[in-house]
């Protein structure tokens, strides 16, 4: 499993699909934005940063799951409506939400030791929303699932993570160079909505080295 072809067939993927994704997910991606201006603007740069994480476990699992759907019906010739899509993510969103909160918790836990043993937990947490999504596990369940499918696979799982996180972050850090603090609220939005949204990509990555790995047959 070579990761530069993953990486390859994910991004042809994403390109082709880029209208579908965006139809389905860009406005969930933008109501994250605007709900998260609105608690920045509420509580201020000092205030409890946990309501950031809420209103992410709110609006995140619905278009990951949507997201996750879509990739997976793709993958079998299918072309399912966004509303039924929309409509099967909202139905995982209670385990989606649960899942999203304890990974989140350890991987800060984790990045707060050092940061190694995040980036270690940031792998060998990856495959777990496609299992609680495609496979229908326990939170819990497709947590120790995903540790066991990214044995063997960890160098892999990372370097495909980086290869689409790190130039994310650096075009995150330009954005804010240009247009440093504080900003204009509509250039913040879009910033942030244009940043969410390439990061979906990181989820087509991950889709297609789990299908790899899963259909995988044992040794």
């Amino acid at each position: 499993m070579n990761p530069l072809e993953v990486l390859r067939d994910s991004l042809y993927f994403f390109k082709r699909h880029l209208g579908r994704i965006a139809q389905l997910c860009l406005p969930l991606v933008i109501l994250e934005a605007v709900l998260q201006q609105g608690v920045d603007s509420a509580v201020g740069a000092d205030g409890f940063s946990g309501y950031s994480v809420i209103v992410g476990l709110l609006v995140y699992p619905l278009y990951t799951a949507a997201l996750i759907l879509f990739l997976d019906a793709r993958s079998r010739g299918e072309a399912p409506r966004a509303r039924d899509l929309l409509a099967a993510a909202l139905l995982q969103w209670p385990r989606f939400a649960l899942l999203t909160a304890l990974n989140t918790l350890l991987i800060l836990i984790g990045i707060s030791l050092y940061f190694l043993p995040g980036l270690w937990l940031m792998v060998v947490l990856a495959f777990g929303e496609y299992l609680l999504v495609l496979k229908g596990l326990a939170p819990l369940a497709a947590m120790k699932e995903s540790a066991r499918l990214s044995r063997g696979h960890f160098w892999r799982i990372l370097l495909c993570i980086l290869a689409v996180m790190v130039p994310l972050w650096l075009l995150k850090g330009a954005s804010v160079s240009v247009y440093p603090p504080p900003q204009n609220p509509l250039v913040s939005l879009l910033i942030d909505s244009i940043h969410s949204f390439l990061q979906l990509f990181t989820t087509v990555v991950l889709f297609r080295m789990f299908m790899l790995i899963a259909e995988k047959p044992e040794p």
